[in-house]
């Protein structure tokens, strides 16, 4: 039987998370708690009508008032380039049976492997369109608002060793901690076994938010991973203190050490594990497979969702600048869109659209989508597509936006075709009309 645990403060969180991340994941059921347990809650589909963007070739989609009244993007093209519309897709259900799906994964085998935000896993079978059985071994983790079991990565020797990673919440008595583990899928695909932790990030007492939990895999199969500043409002500098690891990206070998090359290894006063900080709420991750690179998106507050590329022992700015304001309504900080010694994002929204999911599409299947990535919107309701001329975003197309749905999770299958999970609990084809 499911292990469920509440106390007072839970309750009190649950509802400040409500309040202060509006344009965030969709928390428990109603009449949840937050808890430890493999399975449990409900749907979690779109909240409320999607934003009215505009569908005017060569005019930005966005015409909303920015939260922050004063806010400037610090070079042309920073914030609401032009409309460029593409011929639409084919948008085909797969299902909607999922339970709160977070990550998605591609198996040699054609399954799918799926993970579900309350502590399941299960496959997919593209070939009948059924769905599995949770599988046994997955470990215990704490649910509550946006922290629960979260994203999944292949290693990239998975065909030979069948070694998974994945990060969920861990519990820890009235405290929760983003924690980095592996383990093995079994070869009929039924079961995880020898779940291990790898790394285990700072715990925080009775917080449900900005958890990060997204992997990206290097070219060398060490693991990018995300570490959100788990703030609430107004935010304290965690992000910039190089002794704490909330608010930060990490880069870590298959075995949870720190990487060789790390910014910060041999410093006094740093982790070693950072590769870059003054980050918020990351909950978008990729490596561009043509040069490399790690991308990432993050939540803002009310205004400054960014795109970004995470360099070495960079500082991306988190609270000390924001495209934004605090959700009270205040200024963060000193109300500055720029400061020195941080780096700006390639592009922003303000007000938010909640990127959640990150792909870059280098498929056949879309000649017209050469050159975008994806970014899933969960406020947006939308599957955002950019245009980029090397880290420049020239154009925006909003993709899926009958669907009205919160975009958890973006992928391009080995076939060309791009998947998406949902918070309405689905998984979507997209191919070619």
């Amino acid at each position: 039987m499911r292990q469920r645990w509440s106390y007072f403060s839970g309750a009190c969180v649950v509802v400040l998370a409500a309040v202060l991340g509006a344009q965030t994941p969709a928390g428990p059921p109603p009449g949840g708690r937050g808890g430890v347990g493999r399975g449990g809650g409900g749907k979690g589909g779109g909240k409320g009508a999607p934003p009215a963007f505009q569908m005017v070739k060569g005019q930005p989609i966005d015409t909303r008032e920015p939260e922050k009244k004063d806010d400037h993007p610090a070079f042309p093209g920073q914030t609401r380039v032009p409309y460029a519309p593409t011929t639409p897709p084919k948008v085909t259900l797969l299902t909607d049976k999922l339970n709160n799906p977070w990550s998605i994964a591609f198996l040699p085998d054609g399954k799918f492997l799926i993970t579900e935000k309350p502590g399941t896993m299960r496959t997919f079978n593209p070939k009948d369109n059924s769905l599995s059985e949770p599988l046994q071994g997955v470990p215990m983790v704490h649910y509550q608002g946006q922290v629960g079991l979260l994203d999944l990565a292949l290693d990239p020797q998975f065909a030979a060793n069948r070694r998974i990673f994945f990060t969920y919440s861990e519990p820890n008595g009235d405290k929760n901690g983003i924690v980095v583990a592996t383990a093995k899928l079994a070869a009929d695909d039924s079961a995880i076994t020898g779940s291990t932790v790898i790394f285990r990030a700072a715990q925080v007492s009775g917080r449900g938010a900005n958890q990060g939990g997204r992997i990206a895999i290097d070219r060398g199969g060490n693991l990018f991973v995300t570490i959100g500043d788990r703030s609430g409002s107004p935010p304290p500098d965690d992000a910039q203190k190089l002794d704490i690891m909330l608010g930060k990206i990490i880069h870590i070998t298959p075995d949870g050490k720190p990487a060789p090359g790390n910014p910060f290894i041999g410093k006094a006063g740093a982790l070693p594990e950072i590769w870059s900080y003054g980050h918020r709420s990351e909950e978008g991750l990729t490596i561009n497979p043509e040069t490399g690179e790690l991308w990432e998106t993050e939540h803002g507050p009310r205004g400054g969702d960014k795109l970004l590329q995470p360099q070495a022992g960079k500082n991306y700015g988190w609270p000390v600048y924001v495209h934004g304001i605090d959700y009270p309504g205040n200024a963060i900080g000193a109300g500055v869109t720029e400061a020195p010694g941080t780096e700006q994002p390639i592009y922003y929204w303000d007000p938010v659209i909640a990127p959640s999911g990150l792909a870059f599409y280098t498929g056949n299947q879309f000649p017209e989508w050469k050159n975008s990535i994806f970014v899933g919107a969960l406020g947006g309701q939308m599957l955002d597509r950019l245009t980029l001329s090397g880290k420049k975003v020239i154009s925006e197309e909003p993709l899926l936006m009958d669907q009205r749905t919160r975009i958890r999770d973006v992928r391009m299958g080995p076939e060309g075709a791009v998947y998406v999970l949902t918070d309405a609990n689905s998984l979507m084809k997209l191919t070619p009309k």
